[in-house]
């Protein structure tokens, strides 16, 4: 089982959790994590996902901390009891 944790402008489009429990196999992947999420709550898909299933840009992902970008992306292996944590790009000046 692996914690997803959303930030406040993502939770209503999972029934207005802020932490979502998802079940993936052993070998899992943050893909894994994502698609699963996403079948459950498919307008959080589509906002966290764009049209080729690659994460958008504004949107940033963590596994226990580290960021996907600099790991596997998709890829990135998560662990039974990982915290994958959900942020949104913060822009403007």
């Amino acid at each position: 089982m692996v914690a997803v944790l959303l930030p406040g402008a993502l939770q209503q489009l999972a029934g207005g959790a802020r932490r979502v429990d998802v079940d993936v196999p052993s070998d899992g992947t943050v893909g894994d994590v994502l698609f699963r999420l996403g079948a459950a709550h498919p307008a959080l898909q589509r906002r966290l996902l764009d049209e080729t299933g690659t994460v958008r840009r504004y949107v940033n992902v963590y596994v226990d901390g580290s960021d996907i970008r600099h790991a596997s992306g998709l890829a990135t292996p998560v662990a039974d009891g990982a915290v994958v944590h959900i942020l949104a790009s913060v822009a403007g000046g």
